[in-house]
């Protein structure tokens, strides 16, 4: 973020072996120890027209296009910025924008596991996987930085360009909740069920609910399956 607002240039990049204070989305702590994930912070910039809203999304389908091209089988996209890896979390995205810039800055933020490490808590350990349980030889973590670099680059072009609309249909072939019953939780708000129908061209969630004929869109939140 201090890089940003000094003026670095779009495409600069810090790499992190190892967090000592990782965050996730809502507060959360990403959890992280030495050679087990790879980390690192993307500073892209925008033409002041472009609408940001499906940014975290569009970086979802970057990092799936990418690990695809290595050959990994079963990885979905969940809303709004995680990535799985058969029904487990491989990879999770945070963005922050630059406060007070022209054009607009974000700090786009990528933690995916390599491996998990013994002294991840149980409770997240049983929902979360690796890249290591891929079931291939994975290059060194710096090929694989170069190749997610070289696909978020592509589509962040795309998406200063045409915006999120561009990569709906992308996200939507890897949604991994498309027509499954799902629970909503957001802050100062009851719980939302309803039937997942992906996303709008901005990015927001479409729910399907017994409270009216038309989906609802969500805008923020966490999804998660509703147990049966």
């Amino acid at each position: 973020m201090a890089l940003a607002e000094a003026g670095a240039p779009a495409g600069s990049v810090i790499v992190a072996e190892h967090q000592l204070a990782g965050r996730g989305r809502r507060g959360n702590n990403w959890f992280s120890s030495a050679d087990a994930s790879l980390t690192f912070s993307l500073l892209w910039r925008f033409p002041p027209q472009v609408q940001l809203t499906g940014l975290s999304l569009a970086v979802g389908v970057a990092l799936a296009y990418a690990l695809e091209r290595l050959g990994i089988a079963g990885i979905a996209l969940k809303w709004p910025n995680d990535v799985l890896l058969r029904g487990g979390k491989l990879a999770g995205v945070l963005i922050e924008l630059v406060p007070g810039i022209r054009p607009s800055a974000a700090v786009i933020g990528v933690g995916i596991n390599l491996h998990l490490p013994q002294e991840l808590p149980p409770e997240i350990k049983q929902n979360a996987a690796a890249l290591a349980d891929a079931g291939i030889t994975l290059p060194a973590p710096d090929i694989l930085l170069a190749r997610l670099l070289a696909e978020l680059h592509g589509v962040l072009q795309s998406f200063a360009t045409e915006g999120f609309p561009a990569l709906r249909e992308a996200w939507q072939e890897r949604h991994a909740y498309t027509g499954q019953v799902v629970r909503l939780l957001a802050d100062h708000a009851a719980p939302l069920e309803g039937r997942c129908l992906g996303v709008d061209g901005d990015g927001a969630l479409l729910l399907e609910t017994s409270s009216g004929t038309q989906p609802q869109r969500i805008i923020s939140g966490e999804v998660s399956l509703r147990k049966s």
